[in-house]
């Protein structure tokens, strides 16, 4: 597919079918939700059925969530603790590394693992890179946010373990927010400079046509000025891994490191993007519960996703290829949702042949906070129903699927389209349904009470749901290991608190869960674009 039929179609060219699949995830939400009356008012027995039925694979997938997160945290503990550098070192000395591994008399799991990268990239085809022709360029992207959020994040850029002088880095910065955003750019760019090879600040005029007021225009273009530098400077795009990061992003120190080695060890380089773990735990002591919770809760759902390749898909902070953002014309600039819009995008460039690779090393990230709690509250809802906007991804995915020069597995696009609309279904309906639907059978239908099973229902439900909760603890313990040093104007009380927060659990996976993903499936279904990218709010 050429670069022009990947892009979303504006709101004037959307053919019919592009609507249809706009309002599918509402009209599939709503229906779901209304399934436990509408089944009750026909049969009370084959609701109640249902109903358990839809709870038991509820239970069955949070247990296997639970392990996962485990699985994860264990794999990200490993990965942040490896000797980078020395592994980087025998990339740049494959020969005498694979020696040293395939005569030694022992090999632990990590051993291996660099082993067998080490034989792909001996044998891959593609031009060689090595730590010495590779560049990272990071592209930060800033609007209003207060100086001290995007100077802590170079900071932590600054203090990579990584040979920063192979490192370009651009402040992408709106000049519609001017000129407090110049003012942080200009200034960020004067005390960070001589950390990296090149770093400058790039404004993104306001009104360009036919882009919405996002994230996405502002990389873009600003991408699009690194492609003239890399020029003039004669490096060759297939040379250079872009990494995109927001305002509060902090990398570990062994970010560059990492996604450098997976980098240049992945054989064909250009079908693949690279996820770290976003971490929102920059700020999560001094969050309100409820969204301390939620940031939690986000950490957790991106762990497991890197644990299931097969389902990973680029959120946030993600790398990518120079060389593969050219022939994609870089990130969509009509969605509010550019980063995970972006597998999307280059899933079909390609015909199906692209991949994430997950990282394992995390980029830590801000928990919502704002000025007052009510603000706070809101903000939260406000980024949850921006993520939750992801749903319009299924109608570019459909369309895309049907157009006869899409080359992509057939099997292979069915898949990913389901998987895509279980997901976005299951996130606006499964707290609703978990939470009340166990009483319907008796409260919709005349015959419910008659109903033995129906009758039972509330309370089979009730003790299938305590079952559930005995995974909590689990949770709890792990929420906790997670957690960045106490600052010392808290006292040890409120870590006490951290543990009595997930009584908050249920309902706020229905406000923050079920009730942002309906508001968002529900504009598609009105047609209410969001044609802006609601800036969550940063404060320290």
């Amino acid at each position: 597919m050429d670069i022009e039929s990947i892009e979303i179609p504006l709101e004037a060219e959307r053919s019919k079918l592009y609507r249809f699949f706009e309002i599918m995830p509402a009209i599939l939400s709503w229906t779901v939700l209304a399934s436990p009356v509408i089944l009750a008012l026909i049969n009370p027995s084959v609701a109640a059925y249902f109903i358990i039925a839809f709870i038991v694979i509820w239970i069955l997938k949070a247990g296997v969530m639970a392990l996962r997160v485990f699985q994860a945290y264990a794999k990200m503990k490993q990965r942040q603790n490896l000797d980078w550098q020395s592994l980087l070192h025998d990339v740049d000395h494959v020969d005498e590394a694979l020696h040293r591994l395939r005569t030694s008399k022992k090999l632990d799991s990590t051993d291996r693992w660099h082993y067998k990268s080490l034989l792909a990239y001996k044998a891959s085809t593609q031009e060689k890179l090595t730590t010495k022709n590779l560049y990272h360029a990071v592209v930060v992207a800033i609007v209003d946010e207060p100086m001290e959020v995007v100077e802590q994040s170079l900071q932590a850029l600054a203090e990579s373990h990584y040979n920063l002088k192979k490192a370009i880095v651009y402040i992408a910065y709106e000049k519609r927010a001017e000129p407090h955003s110049l003012k942080v750019a200009t200034a960020l760019v004067k005390k960070f400079k001589n950390n990296f090879y090149h770093m400058e600040a790039i404004g993104h005029p306001a009104g360009i046509p036919h882009e919405v007021i996002g994230k996405g225009g502002n990389i873009t273009y600003a991408a699009r000025k690194l492609e003239r530098y890399l020029e003039k400077e004669k490096i060759k795009p297939e040379q250079v891994l872009v990494t995109t990061l927001d305002s509060d992003n902090q990398p570990h120190v062994n970010y560059l490191a990492s996604v450098a080695y997976a980098f240049i060890t992945t054989p064909d380089r250009i079908h693949h993007s690279f996820q770290p773990i976003p971490m929102y735990l920059n700020n999560i002591w001094d969050a309100p519960a409820p969204t301390r919770l939620i940031a939690l809760g986000s950490s957790f759902w991106w762990s497991i996703q890197s644990v299931r390749p097969h389902l990973l898909r680029n959120f946030s902070s993600h790398a990518q290829g120079m060389d593969a953002l050219i022939d994609t014309d870089y990130w969509s600039v009509r969605t509010v949702v550019e980063d995970g819009h972006q597998f999307w995008r280059t899933y079909f460039r390609y015909h199906g042949k692209h991949e994430v690779i997950p990282t394992f090393v995390p980029i830590y990230q801000d928990a919502v906070l704002s000025h007052t709690y009510r603000k706070t509250l809101k903000a939260q809802f406000v980024q949850m129903r921006r993520w939750a906007y992801g749903a319009s991804d299924l109608a570019y995915v459909a369309t895309n699927s049907f157009k006869k020069d899409c080359k992509a597995p057939v099997m292979d696009r069915i898949f990913k389209f389901f998987r895509l609309l279980e997901t976005h279904i299951s996130w606006a309906t499964a707290p609703l349904i978990l939470a009340g639907a166990a009483w319907a059978p008796i409260l919709a239908s005349p015959d419910g009470r008659e109903s033995i099973i129906a009758h039972q229902l509330p309370g089979i439900a009730s003790y299938m749901q305590t079952i559930a909760i005995m995974g909590v603890p689990s949770m709890v313990f792990l929420s906790l290991k997670m957690l960045p040093p106490r600052p010392a104007h808290y006292s040890r009380w409120r870590r006490l608190w951290m543990i009595t927060q997930w009584i908050l659990l249920p309902p706020l996976s229905i406000l923050y869960g079920s009730f942002s993903a309906l508001y968002s499936q529900t504009r598609l279904l009105l047609g209410w674009y969001m044609s802006k990218f609601d800036v969550t709010e940063k404060v320290r």
